[in-house]
């Protein structure tokens, strides 16, 4: 199982990048086009999309290394019992949170497709499509947050940006 959720969190780090590729190649695109006056409809709008994608599906993978913010120095000031019992409260709290907002981009993204929504943009593209991508982010998000819940339950430490897992 293990394996399987970080492969599952790494492979969702490699779309994010591949993503960030999809906005440099959308603003070059724009830029060339503006130079040759040419007009590639939807450009703009793509970028963002791309952006959007990047920063949803990295969600997991940057959480489960140690790259989001967290602030030790209250649980560094603790005891290790009662800074274990607040990491603990926090990361259920981030369950819970993580959750809610799971839920609601995934219903997001399915009222976008039953309703058929459209980009008001130039290229008219179905909202459910770059949705998506905000849906299976915020979903991995949350296994990742209830993955190290249960593992710093087990007594595991935090990750750190230098650690990787075994």
């Amino acid at each position: 199982m293990r394996r399987f959720l970080d492969t599952l969190y790494g492979a969702a780090g490699l779309l994010a990048g591949f993503c960030t590729i999809g906005v440099l190649v959308s603003v070059l695109a724009a830029i060339l086009a503006r130079q040759f006056e040419w007009n590639i409809p939807g450009t703009d709008a793509y970028a963002g999309y791309f952006m959007a994608a990047a920063g949803f599906l990295s969600l997991a993978s940057t959480f489960k290394h140690g790259e989001h913010i967290r602030v030790t120095l209250l649980l560094n000031s603790l005891k290790p019992g009662a800074s274990r019992g607040l990491d603990i409260f926090a990361l259920a709290a981030g369950v819970l949170l993580a959750a809610a907002f799971a839920f609601f981009s995934v219903k997001l993204t399915l009222d976008s497709h039953t309703f058929n929504d459209v980009s008001t943009s130039n290229d008219a593209t179905p909202l459910w499509i770059p949705q998506l991508s905000m849906a299976i982010g915020t979903v991995l998000f949350f296994i990742a947050l209830v993955d190290e819940l249960v593992r710093r339950i087990r007594g595991h430490a935090a990750p750190t940006s230098q650690q990787t897992y075994e």
